[in-house]
């Protein structure tokens, strides 16, 4: 039987959540989950804006900090959220580029990405694409046996991951057993 490790990733300029979990067979099991932290979360007095490192030096801790997970975890493929399209346009630009770092750290250790929305990992680990972050943070506890609630972005990077090793399908299979899917959509 094979055994496959994958890390899955949230990415965000401030906290890049991460997770591992191996699949033997059908079975999952948690390996480990944490974040990447760029920045201290303080405010600037002046600005208001958070006091931070320049963007290239956020986006060299988030590669460093995610080659240094795949070197000790060593993953077999990666699974990353998708950016979606925010209000503000400067914010998606940023988390894109938060993004392509993480993705960067993949691709140069020879790991295959793969790419979920936010509603794919929803429907497949709750099995509701438009579940809350706290209903998300329960199922990944329950479908990893934790002993504790993994923090919001733990759980996303884990949710990605479960969210892979099921296919992209997950809980959602169920919701569309008996019909033909394809591309992404009930035939």
């Amino acid at each position: 039987m094979s055994i496959i490790r994958i890390l899955g990733i949230d990415p965000g300029l401030r906290l890049t959540g991460f997770g591992i979990i191996e699949k033997v067979g059908e079975k999952i099991s948690y390996i480990a989950s944490g974040t990447i932290k760029t920045a201290s979360g303080k405010k600037n007095k002046v600005a208001g804006e958070d006091d931070h490192e320049e963007l290239p030096a956020r986006l060299k801790i988030i590669l460093d900090g995610l080659f240094e997970v795949i070197d000790t975890y060593q993953p077999n493929q990666v699974a990353i959220e998708k950016v979606f399209v925010n209000v503000n346009p400067q914010s998606t630009l940023l988390l894109g580029q938060a993004r392509g770092a993480a993705i960067s750290a993949a691709v140069i250790r020879h790991l295959s990405v793969a790419e979920y929305t936010a509603l794919q990992v929803k429907q497949a680990v709750v099995g509701n694409g438009h579940a809350q972050k706290e209903q998300v943070q329960e199922m990944v506890k329950r479908l990893l046996n934790l002993p504790a609630t993994p923090k919001p972005d733990s759980a996303d990077a884990l949710a990605c991951a479960i969210c892979h090793a099921h296919g992209g399908q997950g809980l959602g299979k169920l919701a569309t057993a008996g019909y033909r899917v394809r591309a992404g959509r009930l035939v």
